[in-house]
C-alpha cells in the first residue's frame, strides 16, 4: 500500500493484474488494505459516466470510501477539508485507467470526485449505508483548490454545478487522528 504524500490517511494501492489466455484477474479490495481503525465496509455501487463528466467533489462526515476503476480513464480529485489535519487544504489528483490498477481510501472529511477523461465504470464500497444527510459538496471548479480535471467542457449534475466554495461551508469537518 502506498501511503499518499499529498493528503494525510488517504491510500492509494497498486493493485495486481493476474492473467492468461482467458483474460483477468484483480483482486479490488482487501479490508486489511485499510489503516488500522477503519470501519468496515458496508454498502456497493456502480457509476457509469460518460467521457467529460466530473462526479463531484462530494465529502462526508461520517464516512469513508474505497475506490477501484473497472473500465476506462478517469482523473480523482481529493482536497483536504479536515481543520486540523496535517494537511489541511492540500489538493491532489490520481490518475486511474483500467490498464493500471489501483485502489483509493478516502477518509471521512476529504472531498472527493472524478472526471472521466474516457467513459468509465467505478465501483466503491462505503464504511456506512447512504444517508442523505451525509452527502456535502465543494465546488469542483473553487480557485482555492487549484484542480486540474483534464475536461475542458464538462458535464454536470444540477447538484455539482450548485456545490459551495470552501469558503462558504460554515462547518469544515473536524481531523480526526
Amino acid at each position: 500500500m502506498t501511503a499518499s504524500t499529498m493528503i494525510h490517511g488517504a491510500l492509494v494501492r497498486d493493485l495486481t493484474a493476474h492473467g492468461d489466455a482467458r483474460g483477468r484477474f484483480i483482486e479490488t479490495f482487501r479490508q486489511e488494505w485499510l489503516p488500522p481503525g477503519a470501519k468496515e465496509m458496508r454498502q456497493g455501487n456502480r457509476a457509469d459516466r460518460i467521457a467529460g463528466s466530473i462526479v463531484g467533489l462530494h465529502f462526508h462526515r461520517h464516512q469513508a470510501d474505497w475506490w477501484y476503476l473497472l473500465a476506462g480513464r478517469a482523473r480523482m480529485v481529493l482536497h483536504d477539508l479536515r481543520v486540523g489535519s496535517p494537511t489541511e487544504g492540500q489538493t491532489m489528483a490520481v490518475e486511474l485507467t483500467e490498464d493500471e490498477p489501483r485502489g483509493v481510501y478516502i477518509p471521512r472529511g476529504i472531498a472527493h470526485g472524478f472526471s472521466a477523461i474516457t467513459d468509465v465504470t467505478l465501483t466503491y464500497l462505503v464504511d456506512g449505508y447512504y444517508d442523505p444527510n451525509d452527502e456535502l459538496g465543494l465546488a469542483w471548479d473553487d480557485p482555492e483548490l487549484g484542480a486540474e480535471w483534464g475536461v475542458a467542457d464538462p458535464v454536470l449534475s444540477e447538484r455539482d454545478r450548485g456545490n459551495p466554495r470552501r469558503s462558504e461551508i460554515a462547518e469544515l469537518p473536524p481531523f480526526v487522528a
